[in-house]
């Protein structure tokens, strides 16, 4: 079973960068899709991005289209989130999350996914 562990997270100014990193323990985590949710302060966790277990495949939600960008590097075990052109509202707790079953490709949405790290705050200022 694969345990997850995000970093990377910090202050930023608006239009800054960041790169969070998810490092995952266990000998399969090639064989899983891997996902990345946030979380702001009074709000549901929403989808950010998604990434298949080879990293061919990848999707991003709108409101980071263009600016977040999710990859893998396997022989890592690590997964990142490459974050341009922060937003205010980008302001949330990061999450790392996985589907509890392999090679699973999971549509959007948190209830595909089963395993999850502890978070990163990532706080944006204007």
């Amino acid at each position: 079973q694969v345990r997850l562990v995000e970093s990377g997270g910090g202050l930023v100014q608006a239009g800054g960068s960041l790169r969070l990193s998810c490092a995952a323990s266990g000998r399969t985590f090639n064989t899983y899709a891997m996902g990345w949710f946030r979380q702001a302060p009074g709000k549901e966790r929403e989808f950010v991005a998604q990434i298949d277990w080879s990293g061919s495949s990848t999707s991003h939600s709108d409101s980071v289209m263009g600016r977040f960008t999710i990859s893998r590097d396997n022989a890592k075990n690590t997964v990142y989130l490459q974050m341009n052109s922060l937003k205010p509202e980008d302001t949330a707790v990061y999450y790392c999350a996985a589907p509890s079953r392999n090679f699973h490709y999971p549509t959007r949405g948190r209830a595909e996914y089963d395993i999850w790290g502890q978070g990163t705050q990532v706080t944006v200022s204007s």
